[in-house]
């Protein structure tokens, strides 16, 4: 569920902290009875509805079989299931939740700072029925994601937009009325358009194969495909999109595919896209195992700010981010809980 740092800044002291708490590895050799073998690598995969051909899918299979990643099952969710049971938006929780989740009286709006840039209240613009999520403002204003985006883009350009915080923002458009998040719209649209879908993977390998950064770095590929490796499953789509058979040339929101960009961001995306048992995943049974309770487990699978015990505070996907499962589980325990 991977959508981008947020707090980069933050993040890097804080993946600094987890790493100085991390147990150091013991390299003296026990007998083989003592040796303990290492948590295997788990990630899910999808092929983004813009790319998901036959070829592109012969692709991702021969890419990930040739860097000893075991494909362990596959598959196709349509865009009616998808929009359905919102799955699109719970991948994106952290940009979702302000556009389609949550009205805008749940919203953590900072009050000051809303009236500060639109000369209205907040309480005031919610009593007056001024305030909508992006799905909500569709229908209000009688347009699709498209007819919303341009209202969008022309508030931006009109110096109409405010960001609350990550991934938080808010415009008034020129309607009248305000609206969070309403560039997420256009995002879901390609997920839940008539006669899309996407092709999933659920895969796993040993890190002593691929580390989890080289699967992320490597065979993934940056976000932005442009300067992707072309060894890399994005930078080949890139290059050869249309031998693919894709639409359009790729760019940093349709770049082919999509990887878990940590073992609990695997897990929680199989347990949204899959709805797969925690109990029974093997890096969910193996935090379960570790002292790692259900309820935290939960909490983190829509990315909060958490802190590390005696550290720093920050995005619990960020700190996690390209960690192997063993160091992954651990850095898990030092995060402090209620």
């Amino acid at each position: 569920m991977g959508i981008g740092a947020f707090l980069k800044g933050a993040v890097k002291g804080v993946k600094g902290a987890v790493k100085k708490i991390l147990p150091k590895k013991d390299d003296s050799k026990g007998s083989a009875a003592d040796a303990k073998a290492p948590l295997m690598n788990s990630a899910f995969v999808f092929i983004k509805p813009h790319a998901n051909t036959r070829a592109v899918q012969d692709l991702v299979v021969a890419k990930l079989t040739s860097k000893r990643v075991k494909i362990l099952a596959e598959g196709d969710i349509a865009a009616a299931k998808i929009d359905k049971d919102k799955l699109i938006d719970q991948h994106y929780y952290a940009i979702a939740s302000k556009a389609t989740l949550l009205k805008p009286e749940q919203l953590p709006v900072p009050e000051a700072k809303f009236e500060a840039k639109f000369g209205v209240s907040w309480k005031q613009a919610l009593a007056d029925g001024l305030v909508y999520n992006a799905i909500d403002a569709c229908a209000k204003l009688g347009v699709d994601a498209d007819g919303l985006d341009a209202k969008w883009q022309a508030a931006k350009a009109a110096g109409d937009m405010e960001k609350f915080g990550g991934g938080f923002y808010g415009a008034k458009l020129g309607d009248g009325i305000f609206v969070f998040n309403g560039f997420f719209m256009t995002m879901r649209a390609a997920f839940v358009a008539p006669g899309a879908s996407i092709h999933y993977y659920v895969v796993e390998w040993d890190p002593a194969d691929l580390k989890w950064s080289e699967f992320r770095g490597d065979l993934l590929g940056p976000t932005d495909p442009a300067v992707a490796p072309l060894a890399s499953l994005r930078g080949e789509i890139y290059a050869e999109w249309k031998a693919l058979g894709l639409p359009n040339e790729p760019f940093t929101g349709e770049n082919g595919v999509h990887a878990s960009a940590s073992p609990l961001e695997g897990l929680a995306e199989r347990a949204n896209w899959l709805k797969a048992s925690v109990s029974k995943d093997s890096f969910g049974k193996a935090a379960l195992a570790a002292g790692v309770p259900r309820k935290a487990l939960d909490s983190w699978f829509v990315d909060p700010r958490v802190r590390v015990k005696g550290g720093e505070s920050g995005s619990v996907f960020d700190m996690l981010e390209d960690l192997d499962a063993d160091e992954c589980l651990a850095a898990m325990l030092t995060i402090e809980r209620e």
